[in-house]
């Protein structure tokens, strides 16, 4: 009653703006109400709310009980954590929507994580996780040659030790890719290689790690099999990764291709949420110092990222984009503080004594890769040329079409939009044909 009662005196006010601006008094503490009201109670969401949702994925589950991988058969770019891992990721007031994305895991066993590089090595025999033709594909991307969309400059950056820029494309299905160049100064191509794959020393300047074991290794072609376990921002689960990565040397240029891969002997759980789809490759290699001197003192890193987080690719998108050049700038003192380290004489890790392990391959051999793709392409190019002529709507002709009929019309903007519209939309359909 007391409600009504207030209500029927707001609308007695004299002028329609009094009532509004009574109603908009009135109303507001209700929904601040219900906002809070809403996010307390996913905070503390008790447990039995998801057992309905687990008990579905226990019966999808049972059906398949190895976890689907997707190999990364796109290209990307990175950025993150010394671009290894998108770390900058989403801002946290809307990092929450991810974890209400998540799907639970019937697993609850948590995997043995340590924090050093200690593992079993691959047994002879085995497949491989990651092969030649990981890097065939890789070598494509840096050529840009893997018949993808054209790369979207997003920034140019710099320090006076350090030179960044940054592209992306977006694939019709999957998450956005991105690519990156990388020139530090006064540092050796080895350097660099050792010191994004020294996971020991990783934790001193990337504080998103929680923690990394090396699970599997061969001591023949350095092969490995890694799981990280990231944090992640604020009302957003942590997200883990097992990713096989091998590098592959031509020169002193250094092909280091990371990739999620499927691994039985880490069990899923709730928590973290494993991170399937995952793509990191780096071309590490010796160039010219931008200081102009000729000699190559400087070494580049062209890198290429994709990952499906479980964020909305678009929301996931804006938040790389804000962040990326605030996390990439932090790379360039860890790096500096590695040399400092490994100049002193300290041990070298195991992690890094393992980037040292590589498959030797001949420029020959990378330049069989692009003739294979040059092939390809061709063929590709041929087979389009031989669908019938007759079917194709010339676009120019739709388009001057839609332009005379519209400018014949005198009904203003609207009409002539329409046209345009469908116009469009014409030739589009005869691409197609």
């Amino acid at each position: 009653m007391v409600l009504v009662s207030v209500f029927l005196e707001i609308l007695r006010k004299p002028t329609i703006g009094d009532v509004l601006k009574e109603l908009m008094i009135f109303i507001a503490p209700l929904w601040i109400a219900v906002i809070v009201g809403v996010l307390v109670g996913w905070a503390w969401k008790p447990k039995w709310a998801n057992i309905g949702r687990e008990m579905m994925i226990d019966c999808s589950v049972s059906k398949d009980s190895t976890p689907s991988s997707s190999d990364s058969s796109s290209t990307s770019f990175n950025l993150i954590s010394s671009l290894n891992s998108i770390k900058f990721l989403l801002p946290s007031c809307i990092s929450w929507i991810t974890d209400d994305e998540a799907q639970s895991d019937p697993f609850s066993l948590p995997p043995t994580v340590d924090s050093n590089c200690s593992s079993s090595q691959i047994p002879k025999g085995k497949t491989s996780f990651v092969t030649n033709e990981d890097l065939e594909h890789f070598v494509n991307l840096v050529e840009e040659k893997d018949g993808g969309p054209a790369w979207i400059h997003m920034m140019d950056c710099s320090t006076p030790t350090m030179f960044y820029q940054a592209w992306q494309r977006d694939l019709e299905a999957g998450p956005t890719e991105y690519r990156s160049r990388t020139v530090f100064e006064d540092t050796t191509p080895e350097m660099v290689r050792d010191f994004f794959w020294d996971d020991e020393f990783r934790p001193k300047w990337d504080n998103m790690l929680v923690s990394a074991a090396t699970m599997e290794e061969c001591p023949t072609t350095g092969t490995m099999v890694v799981h990280w376990v990231r944090k992640f921002p604020f009302f957003c689960s942590d997200r883990e990764y097992v990713f096989g990565r091998r590098i592959w040397e031509s020169g002193r240029a250094y092909y280091c291709v990371t990739k999620g891969v499927p691994y039985g002997s880490v069990p899923r759980k709730n928590k973290p949420r494993r991170v399937d789809l995952y793509y990191s490759s780096w071309l590490i290699r010796a160039v010219e110092s931008r200081k102009g001197d000729g000699q190559l003192t400087a070494c580049e890193v062209l890198l290429f990222h994709h990952e499906d987080m479980g964020i909305p690719w678009k929301i996931a998108k804006v938040g790389v984009r804000q962040g990326m050049w605030g996390t990439v700038k932090k790379i360039d003192p860890g790096l500096r503080a590695y040399q400092k380290e490994r100049t002193s004489g300290n041990t070298l890790s195991h992690c890094a004594f393992m980037a040292q392990i590589n498959s030797k391959i001949s420029a020959d051999y990378l330049r069989s890769f692009e003739s294979k793709s040059n092939n390809s392409s061709e063929l590709e190019t041929h087979n389009s040329s031989e669908k019938p002529s007759g079917k194709n709507i010339p676009k120019l002709l739709v388009v001057g079409g839609a332009i005379a009929l519209a400018c014949s019309f005198d009904r203003g903007l609207l009409t002539k939009a329409v046209i345009f519209g469908v116009a469009r939309r014409f030739a589009n359909i005869g691409k197609r044909l």
